[in-house]
């Protein structure tokens, strides 16, 4: 595969051992890269939603949103997009809303989602990586990986970066192939959302759709029509992954 000047370090350059050793170990992927909110952690029911229930009832009394429309939003158009489109947020008012998200995200830890653990550690105990490219802040992902017990992945980028390099621009996915010397198709990007399944596609990385977390009908016809890779469980992966 012809590979595209800004992925930067050749796979050739990757030391002959480490790629024999990942080719015996049967990896399907060298890298996984891994969506944080809904596809590894249980968080938009338990933290995300409920905090911009708090923000909305301070910013726009009155208006509240069940936790299916939020889902819904947050897959097209987007938080953002919605919050300028739509709420017709102020900078002061986003300012806000991160405030509040920030707080309540501070005293809430979301839980692992059954499955997905043994997927991590068993990529890396095969000699792969596991890499994050979230919504959330990096320092959060970090405290969530840590306070499920799982093993800290090699590279995170989360919405701590400039709103332009966020997913679904593939920076993170350039950065990562770009620092473990790795071409797409080493890649696959699971993710349960459009800006996800986005921003693999302009790369040309492979995307598993993660359809664990939730039952929205037009979200999961939307995955399963584009998504040569569907799955309901993480067991499913795991099975399509390492069996």
């Amino acid at each position: 595969m012809q590979r595209d000047a800004e992925v930067g370090v050749p796979y050739r350059n990757m030391h002959h051992s480490r790629r024999e050793e990942l080719r015996m170990n049967g990896l399907k992927y060298k890298c996984l890269v891994l969506d944080h909110d809904d596809t590894v952690m249980n968080s938009t029911k338990h933290v995300h939603h409920p905090s911009f229930l708090v923000a909305l009832e301070e910013l726009r009394p009155g208006m509240t949103m069940d936790v299916d429309t939020y889902f819904r939003i947050n897959f097209d158009p987007g938080f953002l997009p919605y919050c300028e489109d739509v709420l017709h947020f102020t900078p002061e008012e986003f300012a806000r809303e991160l405030e509040i998200w920030q707080a309540y995200v501070k005293d809430h830890v979301p839980e692992v989602f059954p499955g997905v653990e043994r997927i991590i550690r068993e990529q890396i105990a095969r000699g792969g990586y596991v890499c994050v490219a979230s919504h959330s802040f990096k320092h959060n992902i970090l405290r969530d990986y840590k306070a499920n017990g799982l093993p800290e992945p090699t590279l995170v980028y989360g919405w701590e970066l400039p709103r332009e390099l966020r997913k679904p621009n593939p920076y993170a996915l350039n950065e990562i192939m770009r620092t473990l010397g790795l071409q797409p198709d080493d890649l696959l990007m699971v993710d349960d959302l459009k800006p996800g399944y986005d921003m693999a596609k302009t790369r040309g990385v492979p995307f598993a759709a993660a359809g664990w977390a939730y039952d929205i009908p037009e979200i999961r016809q939307f995955l399963m029509d584009n998504c040569p890779l569907y799955f309901d469980t993480p067991d499913a992966l795991y099975c399509y992954l390492f069996d």
